[in-house]
């Protein structure tokens, strides 16, 4: 079943309705598949630079700190030896990548599901656009933004070229922005709702459909 709502401006007046695809936002909402994907989201964001001296990396310690016999102690034959205070450090981390392998076809099952999710609860709305005239205008434009949600934080998806939108929205604390070709989970998940302008809607549904097409 097919769920329409209603497309507004940036008055909050009806301007048309439009149709969420079954497909897209009456997916099957997998809540392992979505945690997988989050993860691999979340740990491709790490740097992975950290690291620690072996007993390779730390200089000095290249003389034996006593003879070989006769001392009763047992031999040694550096300071940079891990039991050593100022040694190198056993096992510790290295530089790596917390990159983990996912596909394609799991991004877009997972996404589906988070915005299907949304769509559940009445979170996602459809906008012809927020802001009014040819100048960017924050306070206008939040304004704008409450008359159609109240939620406490908003993920506002636009078109990338709508650079109106962004200059306008961009330091308001409560609206995360994000262009619809980089909508993916964890965003759709970390905010209370999801607003659409109408261009950035026909991306993601015709991107989103076309995955279906795809799997199918």
């Amino acid at each position: 079943m097919t769920t329409t709502i209603d497309v507004l401006d940036a008055s909050g007046a009806k301007t048309g309705t439009v149709d969420l695809p079954e497909e897209v936002f009456g997916a099957k909402v997998n809540v392992p598949l979505i945690h997988q994907v989050v993860v691999a989201q979340l740990a491709a964001r790490r740097q992975g630079t950290h690291a620690t001296k072996t007993r390779g990396d730390v200089s000095g310690g290249g003389k034996k700190p006593y003879r070989q016999k006769g001392t009763g102690r047992a031999r040694q034959g550096s300071t940079r030896a891990p039991h050593f205070a100022g040694g190198g450090v056993v096992h510790g981390p290295q530089p790596r990548s917390y990159e983990q392998r996912t596909p394609k076809k799991m991004k877009a099952a997972a996404l589906k599901g988070a915005l299907s999710d949304r769509a559940g609860g009445g979170r996602v709305h459809v906008v012809d656009s927020l802001v009014t005239g040819d100048t960017p205008k924050t306070r206008a434009t939040l304004e704008a933004l409450r008359k159609i949600t109240q939620a406490r934080s908003v993920l506002v998806v636009v078109d990338e070229n709508d650079e109106l939108t962004w200059l306008s929205l961009r330091n308001a604390p409560e609206v995360h922005l994000l262009d619809a070709g980089q909508l993916n989970t964890y965003d759709v998940l970390c905010h209370d709702d999801v607003v659409f302008t109408r261009e950035a809607y026909d991306q993601v549904v015709a991107r989103l459909a076309k995955s279906g097409k795809e799997e199918a």
